[in-house]
Formats: structure tokens, sequence, C-alpha cells
């Protein structure tokens, strides 16, 4: 398993994320412990959720009871509020078994939050981290200006957006813009949200980008199996690949 840093939080974790938003589509509470643990002694060692998905959470929460070394925690909140933002917070490390998360994410499509804001919401992140309830904050958006008012602000440590190899070229910049403010970017629905179903290829896609973490979520420890199988025996990169990413790329824009 490879490990690279998450931008300027300097967490150092599994280029192959867990997604865990799919565990509550899994058979029963023992499949989708068998899931997490899998990947955990795979050498996966970030584990990303959301509040939204309560049902995945307290699973994956349950499953990493009794692991705690080397694991780096993710989860999300949709509130609105300061006040909503901490009550979500609270739940989430209670379901999750902890007393901090190590990456806490807004999600937000319409409006950022930003330091001075009336809302009082981004000053309410940094009491948090100063608090020692969550170690750092970035955001999850499918907003392509909203991401990068994000990483231009310098605001926030990660940005989680969609990214595989169907998307406009428009994220490839936005990656880059990541790399140059050193924000790491966590690339969700690596699959295209089911368009791809080519995994070597989108596996091989995103292995370009260093600075890029893809989540791959599994609901069957069938699917956890392929996701490994093809991270350790990865494409070649050649032009043959190039070729076939074109030709995929080409069809869906």
């Amino acid at each position: 398993m490879e490990y690279v840093r998450l931008g300027k939080t300097d967490l150092l974790i599994s280029r192959v994320a867990f997604g865990a938003m799919r565990l509550a589509d899994a058979d029963s509470d023992e499949e989708a412990a068998k899931i997490v643990r899998t990947a955990y002694e795979a050498g996966i060692n970030f584990f990303d959720v959301s509040h939204q998905t309560p049902v995945s959470e307290k699973l994956l929460g349950e499953a990493l009871f009794d692991i705690k070394r080397n694991v780096f925690l993710s989860t999300a909140t949709s509130a609105k509020t300061s006040a909503e933002i901490r009550s979500d917070l609270e739940e989430s490390l209670m379901t999750l078994h902890c007393d901090t998360v190590d990456l806490y994410q807004l999600e937000v499509n319409k409006f950022l939050p930003l330091q001075g804001g009336a809302d009082k919401i981004y000053e309410t992140l940094q009491e948090l981290k100063e608090e020692n309830k969550i170690k750092h904050f970035g955001i999850v958006t499918t907003n392509y200006d909203v991401a990068v008012k994000a990483i231009e602000s310098e605001q926030y440590e990660t940005i989680q957006f969609p990214f595989s190899m169907v998307s406009s070229p428009n994220t490839v910049e936005l990656v880059k813009l990541c790399g140059e403010h050193d924000v790491g970017f966590i690339a969700m629905q690596p699959l295209g949200g089911g368009l791809v179903d080519n995994i070597p290829l989108a596996f091989g896609f995103l292995s370009q980008f260093e600075n890029v973490i893809p989540i791959w979520g599994a609901r069957t420890l069938e699917e956890m199996t392929q996701i490994l199988f093809f991270n350790e025996h990865p494409p070649v990169i050649d032009e043959k690949f190039h070729e076939d990413v074109e030709r995929i790329r080409n069809f869906f824009n």
C-alpha cells in the first residue's frame, strides 16, 4: 500500500481510501465489519463517512471499535449553523467511539463559510480544533466555483470533489490548483457515479495525479477484494491505456 501526504494536514494516509457510505447496503452488520477489517488489514488507514448516512457511520464505528492504531477517521456534516455543527459532531464522536476526528468536513454547495462571516461557522471549526475535537477541517462539494473559492481562500485544508476519468477538464485544473495551494484533494465518485465499469482503467487514471486520494466504496466483501486486487496490480500506463481512457472520456463528454 502506498501512503501519501494529505495536503497541509501532514496526515500520511493510504493512497486507497475507504468510503464507508455504502456500508448500510451490506447484507449484514457482520458483512460490513468484514469489509472494513479487510480494508484495514490490507493497509488502508483512511476511512471516510458522513453524518448524513448515520447507519453507515454507526457500522464504521463498530467495525473499528477495537482498532485505533494507525487509523485516520473523517466524517462530514451538512449543518448550516454553529450549534448544529457542534451537535452533529458530538453525535458522530459518540457513534464512531472516539474523542476526536482527524478530518471534519462541511458539505456545502451554495455558500462557503469564511473567516469573519456573520454565521461564525468558520470560527466554530477553529474552536473545535482548539478543543481537540477535530484535528483538521475541509469541505465536500460538487460546486466547482465553491471549490475554487475554498482553495484560493487558503482557509480549508482539504477539498472533497467528484473526480474520475469522465470528469471535465476543469476538474483536472482543480487538482492542479490544490497542488499549488497545498490543499488535500479527496476524490469522491472515482467511477463517475457508476458511469465507469472498468476499474483497472479508473485506478490507472487517478494514479497519475500524485496529490489525489480517491475514496472507494464497497458494499460486499467481493467488491472490497476487487478494489484491493486492482490496487496491487495496476494497469501499465502506456499508449494503449491513454487511448482507452480518451475513448471513454470522449464517449461521456
